[in-house]
């Protein structure tokens, strides 16, 4: 190999050809070392969008097991409240029988102030008219009264489910919920 190398140095190479092979050496270098960079570029790359990929699979995770707790503890709650509002309407006859819808009569004014009350107008003044009978049988305005009482206990519970199912959500992203929370998000495990 030495005997090579001498050979080689002994050989008479124009100066031109001697800038030449140098500069192609320099370029070459230059080359290797951009595709190098390159390639450790891309390397970082990939890292870089694994790492987000799997942190987006936690965070999926995470929303996935809040939306499933917060609805399976919810849907069983209002299922109990409608089931026990129809429980007490089908005791409205046990308990309000027509001898009583009888002695005890439902009046004009009752059924203003009920109206008013549900639709949020003002009631007006009262009249004498208010003093005579509606006509409504006191064991309907018992049913009316406790499947409305149901209902509005049933959308409570949405509404507090909704809020933590919210807050929840936000510990789930951001890992803490906001002061409104009141305590009511835990981080899901």
């Amino acid at each position: 190999m030495i005997g090579f190398i001498g050979k080689v140095a002994s050989m008479v190479v124009p100066t031109w050809a001697k800038y030449l092979i140098a500069f192609a050496l320099v370029a070459a270098a230059y080359g290797l070392g951009r595709l190098h960079e390159a390639r450790h570029g891309a390397d970082a790359m990939i890292d870089y969008i694994g790492k987000q990929m799997a942190q987006t699979v936690r965070l999926n995770e995470r929303q996935a097991k809040v939306v499933t707790v917060t609805e399976t503890k919810y849907r069983d709650r209002i299922q109990k409240i409608y089931v026990q509002g129809a429980t007490i309407e089908t005791k409205v006859p046990t308990y309000i029988q027509s001898i009583d819808t009888d002695h005890f009569a439902v009046n004009a004014g009752f059924v203003r102030v009920l109206d008013a009350a549900w639709t949020g107008d003002a009631v007006g003044p009262a009249s004498d008219s208010d003093r005579e009978p509606a006509g409504i049988p006191l064991d309907e305005v018992a049913a009316a009264e406790a499947a409305n009482a149901t209902s509005c206990r049933a959308w409570r519970e949405q509404a507090l489910g909704w809020r933590e199912f919210y807050a929840r959500q936000q510990v789930a992203i951001n890992g803490k919920a906001g002061a409104w929370a009141e305590g009511n998000a835990t981080a899901p495990e």
